[in-house]
């Protein structure tokens, strides 16, 4: 095969004009490529990657304990006129900590009996200088004790446990086959699921991973008999749970800290002044009655947070529209948008390309398609742990994410519309003079576009579904509330986060629709 078609390809789409372009993303509002990529690099600003001003940038878990100190912090240096941001719900304690380590996010809340076991991967029972120690060569340190320790424990509807003499940890080992609903950290931690079935002799064998915001609702449906429970959980007391004695102390204490890089406390000395003054001010049935106003009372963290720190009351629940059309609305919007644009723009500049020389070189068609159609079948989760250590949290391993799973239908289309052309058509360009890219340019590709334009709208509405996930790793957007919805086990914000998405794919899709129209109606005249 000479290397003549391939250069044709190329170049063709290098003589591409603007016309055509324009015509191809009439239903974007005949936004230009420049535009998209100046949106592709903006996005991380917007999500919080880069800022002039270096604000200082809070980080928190995925559960809603976690929220709340968060938003706390966040709210007592706001409060001191110290810029900062709250990174929330970034996931479980390696991500959080990893983006900690990298430097992208300056502190966090966490707790000493994690530090400890799953972090510094001790088995013996460190105090708070021994901890400092151990973090010093780190570049990290804990400090702000807020006054409560908040533990793991095993726990039972107080019925059951009564009905089978369970009373302790080490009573299961005469219940092998008592039903375990257990979180899905709490499957894999050091201070976790494998250490205490061995240290205890438990017999009972897959256990169910279970979200530790729906757990309570598992176990009060009868479909578990014990599920991993926080010891300052607001669900306790409202279930009549009975929590098993830890007799073999195998858990340590969990005394709640801010884990935070020794540098931050040099750059944002006003903040950690403002922080000690929280040291103390926390204890069990303060923050029992934190959790509560949030997951009982179905109340906003940061209105919870703002009632602790500013002592304002928060009021109660808030409407279905009021939850949806929230002052976090337009922000959640705009990230939503841009994570699925930027991606699509990037995409649609590899895959065309891809697909055009997939189609004229033939030999590489099937290997180009295999190899987009791959990336197809790695699930958004893992793709996005994966890309993790290589891009950080946020925007970016989101944007490659969504950008490899927008190339198939983009590339496939492409080779489509193009191998679809009749043979006589390029022949009679080349007849009139064309050269091989001008019959590109001005037969193939305008001929091509409304296939082409089908495979962009496909997609463009998978990402604005697959973007929601991103919001697991800090990337925003609408999938933002998902994540906190799932953590309370709060419909309404479950709601408030998958409405908005949905409503975008549709009118993604509609745009796109009219787009197609525009593009087939130009081809007939």
């Amino acid at each position: 095969m000479r290397a003549r078609p391939l250069l044709v390809a190329f170049a063709g789409l290098a003589a591409v004009k603007a016309r055509l372009l324009l015509v191809a993303f009439a239903g974007l509002a005949a936004v230009k490529a420049r535009l998209l990529l100046v949106a592709f690099t903006g996005l991380a600003t917007v999500a919080g990657l880069a800022a002039a001003a270096e604000p200082l940038r809070i980080g928190s878990k995925r559960f809603t304990e976690s929220y709340l100190l968060g938003e706390i912090l966040l709210q007592t240096a706001t409060r001191e006129g110290i810029a900062a941001e709250h990174r929330p719900g970034l996931g479980n304690t390696a991500i959080v900590f990893a983006a900690l380590s990298r430097g992208e996010i300056d502190a966090y809340p966490e707790y000493t009996g994690t530090i400890a076991r799953e972090i510094l991967k001790s088995r013996e029972p460190l105090d708070l200088e021994a901890i400092n120690r151990r973090l010093a060569p780190l570049g990290l340190a804990a400090g702000v004790p807020f006054g409560f320790s908040n533990g793991y424990a095993l726990g039972m509807r107080e019925e059951v446990a009564a009905a089978k003499g369970i009373a302790r940890l080490s009573d299961l080992a005469a219940h092998p086959g008592l039903v375990l609903g257990l979180s899905h950290e709490f499957l894999g931690r050091e201070d976790g699921w494998p250490d205490l079935r061995s240290d205890y002799g438990l017999l009972q064998r897959d256990p169910r991973g279970l979200d530790h915001g729906i757990a309570y609702e598992a176990l009060a449906a009868g479909e578990v008999e014990a599920i991993d429970v926080y010891t300052t959980d607001a669900k306790i007391a409202r279930q009549r749970m009975r929590i098993l004695a830890d007799d073999r102390a195998f858990f340590p204490r969990y005394d709640a800290v801010v884990l935070h890089r020794i540098d931050a406390r040099a750059r944002h000395p006003g903040a950690f002044a403002a922080w000690a003054g929280l040291a103390g001010r926390i204890d069990e049935t303060v923050m029992i009655g934190l959790n509560a106003r949030a997951e009982l009372d179905r109340v906003d963290f940061a209105a919870v947070a703002r009632e602790f720190v500013a002592g304002r009351p928060a009021g109660g629940a808030r409407s279905l529209f009021a939850t949806v059309f929230a002052p976090d609305f337009p922000r959640l919007a705009l990230e939503h948008l841009l994570l699925v644009f930027g991606s699509l723009a990037a995409a649609v500049a590899v895959g065309v390309p891809m697909g055009v020389v997939a189609a004229k070189v033939r030999w590489l068609a099937q290997p180009v398609l295999a190899v987009a159609g791959l990336v197809q079948t790695i699930p958004s989760l893992a793709l996005l742990a994966f890309l993790i250590p290589f891009t950080g949290i946020g925007a970016w391993p989101a944007l490659v994410a969504l950008f490899v799973y927008a190339l198939l239908p983009i590339t496939r289309n492409t080779h489509a519309g193009i191998t679809g052309i009749g043979p006589g058509l390029k022949q009679a360009g080349l007849a009139l003079g064309l050269t091989g890219a001008q019959v590109l340019a001005r037969i193939e590709l305008p001929l091509a576009a409304p296939t082409i334009l089908a495979g962009v709208k496909t997609s463009a509405v998978i990402n604005v579904g697959t973007a929601t996930i991103a919001a697991f790793i800090g990337a925003g957007g609408f999938g933002e509330r998902i994540a906190k919805g799932l953590a309370v086990n709060d419909h309404a914000m479950l709601f408030a986060g998958a409405a908005p998405a949905a409503a975008l794919a549709l009118a993604v899709h509609v745009l796109f629709e009219l787009a197609e129209w525009r593009v087939r109606r130009r081809g007939r005249g």
